[in-house]
């Protein structure tokens, strides 16, 4: 029997920080056709007040990130993100959750994000996590002109939630 990943180490969500982004390029470059550049993420850090972003570790090392911009009461997803090697184990959906209660406790009462429409496995994560399709954008993403499917959720307000569930 496979053991889970948390028996094996220790899984920390924190704040990311400016002497995170090495690694966060390394996420990226593993993950996105078009990945973002240092300059981009320090602009996130340290001029958008708008903008959150998280890190999420194994045994002190960052195998995952995911960012947000929170307006008014509404969070926008900008990137989530889990290395190569740790996908299949259900981290990007503990990621999700861990950002969802984040922009809860925040205030925010709904979640939006772009996704590619040809990524399925993605659109599935979002649809379990109560995300639902509400139009799309045309030519989107500049790489290849695919268009973008916009999804929306409704956040559970932080103090909704019982001690042990999510």
């Amino acid at each position: 029997m496979e053991q889970h990943i948390e028996e094996r180490g220790e899984l920390v969500f924190r704040m990311m920080r400016l002497e995170d982004i090495p690694d966060v390029l390394v996420i990226e470059e593993e993950s996105f056709t078009l990945p973002w550049t240092q300059e981009a993420f320090r602009n996130e850090l340290t001029n958008n007040h708008f903008a959150r972003y998280m890190i999420m570790e194994l045994d002190h090392q960052p195998i995952g990130y995911a960012g947000m911009w929170t307006i008014m009461d509404e969070a926008h997803i900008t990137n989530i993100a889990v290395r190569t090697a740790y996908r299949g184990r259900k981290l990007g959906e503990r990621l999700l959750d861990e950002l969802m209660r984040t922009a809860a406790y925040m205030g925010m009462v709904r979640m939006t994000l772009e996704v590619r429409v040809s990524n399925h496995v993605a659109q599935g994560l979002y649809e379990k996590k109560g995300f639902r399709p509400a139009g799309l954008r045309k030519g989107y993403y500049s790489d290849n002109n695919e268009d973008a499917m916009i999804m929306w959720a409704d956040l559970e307000p932080a103090g909704d939630r019982e001690e042990g569930r999510a």
